[in-house]
């Protein structure tokens, strides 16, 4: 890799030859790929049936476990994101390219596919938009962790009951009521801190509807889809919301 390349690994070239590698953002739509098909592949192959509102949230599980997976890289390389937030303040400065554009083009070596430096380093990116994931005191920072180490296995407990009705519904929509109502609220907050702090001033307008806006505003609109289905779940009785 290129000195002149962002670097997610945060090592320099040497002469042996290029392992291979694919972009960060390949392998992470891949992952995610895997995960969203794998929930749909074994609802068809089961009840030989497809399902929008199914095939949704089987997106927003599986965008979630993969971002969970970066933000417990987060909590545990956050001495290497406040380093590598100063790289890529430089990167910018350098080449006044988009931070998380150029760390998602990089290319990671498939031997480290799962090396939570690397994935960390894309929190380090996103500091150009948001210094707070370089500063374990702020509520960003917290709030992000937090998803990662508390949301997993109830999401991969609501993927399970969506895809093959496990369980009752009843627990299933309760369950979902507090997850989703979490993702809500904390989102929203999140955003509201986020101007309260005045930090849109610290970036352009563009930057500001890209990154805060239509994300965060994604993340809500499936939490409230999510938060429909478990109402529908424990007012039903069953998962015929989900088309079974």
């Amino acid at each position: 890799m290129s000195e002149r390349r962002a670097d997610p690994t945060g090592s320099r070239q040497d002469a042996r030859p290029p392992a291979p590698a694919l972009p960060a953002g390949a392998i992470a739509a891949l992952k995610i790929a895997v995960l969203v098909l794998l929930g749909i592949g074994i609802r068809y192959g089961v009840h030989g049936d497809l399902n929008a509102i199914h095939v949704l949230l089987s997106l927003f599980f599986s965008i979630n476990l993969l971002v969970c997976y970066w933000e417990v890289c987060l909590f545990f390389r956050r001495d290497s994101v406040e380093k590598r937030a100063e790289y890529w303040r430089r990167r910018r400065r350098e080449s006044s390219r988009a931070s998380t554009r150029e760390f998602f083009a990089a290319r990671v070596p498939l031997a480290r596919l799962l090396s939570p430096t690397i994935w960390a380093d894309a929190y380090a990116a996103y500091t150009q938009y948001d210094a707070a994931y370089a500063d374990r005191r702020m509520f960003g920072f917290m709030v992000d962790v937090g998803n990662g180490f508390v949301t997993p296995l109830p999401t991969l407990i609501l993927y399970a009951a969506y895809t093959l009705q496990v369980g009752p519904a009843l627990v299933a929509g309760v369950v979902g009521v507090g997850l989703f109502w979490q993702w809500t609220y904390v989102t929203s907050l999140y955003v509201a801190s986020f101007f309260v702090a005045r930090r849109q001033y610290l970036i352009s307008s563009r930057d500001t509807w890209i990154y805060i806006w239509a994300i965060n505003a994604l993340w809500v609109a499936f939490a409230v889809l999510g938060m429909y289905v478990s109402i529908r779940l424990i007012s039903d009785g069953d998962f015929g919301v989900l088309g079974y």
